[in-house]
């Protein structure tokens, strides 16, 4: 079980992505989709999940309260939500911040919010009032620990500069675009900055928009919202990753999918790959991933591939 390195959340090894909750889940679907994912995890270990208010324009959210009031689990679940852009002039200026937690927290039918995301930087407003934002949010017990989604290097470098000449906290964890085919935007230069400074990262997309599930090759007309992004890896790369995939799923007899995300979790400074499932059989797909162990030829079987 993974720890989000510098606090006490101890979380599962898959976070699970609310992003299609009100979207392509309904909220019966979301419920099956959330009930197999807690019956999944162990007692001892605390199921991950992660939405943002611009999900459904609050919906996903909802669906994610309504479930934990409904099986009463709300403290045993880590919450991680983000305050979106939206139609926001300066979404990361302090006023914004506190509205958005504000309904957040109604969303979320909860009084604290355990990991709260920037979901992109905000050039228009100063860090400094962005990260005391963040900070008085923690020191009201409203959020436990604030993090940075979609920053550059040099933006988060900045960042624990500014949260260090401020004494505030700063940001505990790093949400970024990573996957076995997306690794160059990460690798080259943020990992490092990520490392340096002892904090996480928890990369989404982390199936590529369902390219590493193997269902998406030239030729094949897939019926999935996501088809035309996962079309943009079809080729003889893609080709190759998959074709190791599938010979690593083979000899552990796995789901692909399970594999492509255990490979990104056993990456240096990854806590936890973020991927959703929008049917409780999508999910079956994913959850191996919790248990599988894979030999260090079959690691690097898959990075071989992708590189």
């Amino acid at each position: 079980m993974p720890q989000l390195p510098g606090t006490d959340l101890t979380v599962s090894d898959l976070c699970l992505g609310g992003n299609v909750f009100g979207w392509t889940a309904d909220e019966a679907t979301s419920f099956a989709v959330l009930d197999r994912y807690l019956d999944a995890t162990p007692s001892t270990v605390a199921p991950f999940v992660d939405t943002a208010e611009m999900y459904g324009d609050g919906v996903s959210e909802q669906i994610l309260g309504a479930w934990m009031a409904e099986r009463g689990v709300r403290d045993r679940v880590v919450v991680a939500t983000k305050a979106s852009p939206g139609r926001k002039e300066h979404p990361l200026a302090a006023g914004e911040i506190r509205a958005a937690a504000e309904r957040s927290l109604r969303n979320l039918r909860t009084d604290r919010i355990d990991l709260y995301y920037a979901h992109y930087d905000d050039a228009t407003t100063p860090l400094e009032e962005t990260l005391t934002a963040f900070d008085e949010l923690v020191q009201a017990g409203k959020v436990r620990y604030a993090a940075a989604s979609n920053y550059s290097a040099a933006r988060l470098a900045e960042a624990r500069e500014t949260a260090d000449r401020l004494g505030v906290r700063g940001y505990a964890a790093l949400q970024t675009h990573y996957n076995l085919v997306e690794r160059p935007g990460y690798e080259d230069g943020l990992r490092d900055v990520v490392a340096a400074q002892g904090i996480g990262t928890l990369p989404y997309f982390a199936l590529a928009k369902g390219f590493l599930t193997g269902k998406y090759r030239a030729g094949e007309q897939v019926d999935s919202p996501r088809a035309q992004g996962a079309g943009a890896y079809v080729g003889e790369r893609g080709d190759r990753v998959l074709a190791a995939l599938a010979d690593v799923a083979a000899e552990q007899g796995v789901p692909v999918p399970a594999v492509a995300l255990r490979w990104l979790a056993e990456q240096p400074t990854v806590v936890a790959p973020i991927a959703s499932g929008r049917s409780v059989e999508q999910l079956a797909d994913l959850l191996p991933m919790q248990d599988l162990v894979l030999t260090d030829e079959q690691l690097r079987s898959l990075t071989k591939a992708s590189s």
